[in-house]
């Protein structure tokens, strides 16, 4: 079966590649370096030749709570533009399986724990990155449209924060995770005896190992066909206080963590309930601190050979 990733060069859409190389699937990558999803006829044209069999959605433009906060027009536009101009092209050729990839920060800020699918739309969303949510709010209601007016098997997943090799690693851009990862590294290598940090680090978050994600969008895709979207996460949770000592650890650096209260924190609490993707038989299986430590030798390595973006 073939496979087009859209999004291929980043860390979901790298993950995804090697995962359906490995299961012998006939993987078509595709990315902004030989398309510009932005281009509507750009898209529709390398799809058309493609005529896939399945599609998965990873591309779109993200950011960390800075990038999201400063950015929100870019956030907005970019990615509804690079939705519709994917999900069309997948119309206009009948692409009989679609894979969206969307994010739990769909869901309200103040949201009922664990995160149901059925909270979807329940409250007002964290304020610091609402565009990026509205746009794949958006997207999956594409999907969904799709579904209910023309029959299409299309189905959407809503990951929790994802991590792994080839992540953002840029300090203006990135998620928590991969900054954390940098900036503890730089902290180690030039010996500082500080790092200071956003926010209170009281927020509670889940972490997921891009390759866990993989094997979960393979499973959905095999297995689920419904409109209800899936939320795709570890289960358990972590104080972002308690993520950035783990990192320090196991980075070496024995310095103070200081706390910036003067910078936001976003959503205070945001763990994913997933027991219906795990009911299609799929769980994850890499912990957080094989994921750290993992993550870590890669970024030294890929920074040492300047394959880091940041």
């Amino acid at each position: 079966m073939s496979v087009l990733i859209a999004g291929s060069s980043g860390m979901v859409g790298s993950a995804l590649v090697q995962k359906f190389s490995e299961l012998a699937y006939n993987v078509i990558s595709l990315s902004r370096k030989n398309v510009d999803f932005l281009d509507e006829n750009s898209t529709l044209s390398f799809v058309e030749k493609i005529q896939p069999q399945s599609m998965i959605i990873a591309a779109a433009k993200v950011g960390g709570i800075s990038a999201n906060n400063l950015k929100p027009v870019e956030f907005l536009e970019t990615n509804l533009r690079i939705q519709q101009n994917l999900i069309g092209a997948a119309f206009k050729v009948r692409v009989p399986k679609l894979v969206f990839l969307g994010s739990s920060c769909i869901y309200p800020r103040e949201c009922p724990q664990p995160i149901k699918e059925e909270y979807l739309m329940s409250g007002p969303l964290e304020p610091t990155n609402s565009a990026y949510a509205i746009a794949k709010i958006a997207g999956m209601e594409l999907v969904n449209s799709y579904r209910k007016e023309y029959g299409m098997s299309w189905i959407s997943l809503m990951p929790t924060n994802l991590y792994g090799p080839r992540d953002n690693f840029n300090l203006s851009e990135s998620h928590v995770f991969p900054a954390l990862i940098r900036r503890f590294i730089e902290a180690q290598e030039s010996h500082a005896t500080k790092v200071t940090l956003w926010g209170s680090g009281t927020p509670q978050r889940e972490f997921l190992h891009s390759e866990d994600f993989s094997s979960a969008v393979i499973t959905a895709l095999d297995r689920y066909d419904s409109e209800i979207h899936l939320n795709v996460g570890s289960g358990s949770e972590i104080s972002i206080k308690e993520l950035a000592t783990k990192i320090a650890f196991a980075v070496g650096f024995t310095g103070e963590i200081e706390w910036d209260t003067s910078k936001p924190d976003g959503t205070p609490r945001k763990v994913l309930d997933v027991s219906r993707v795990k009911a299609l038989g799929w769980q994850p299986t890499i912990t957080l601190d094989e994921g750290i430590a993992s993550t870590i030798a890669w970024y030294k390595e890929a920074n040492a050979q300047g394959e880091v973006r940041k």
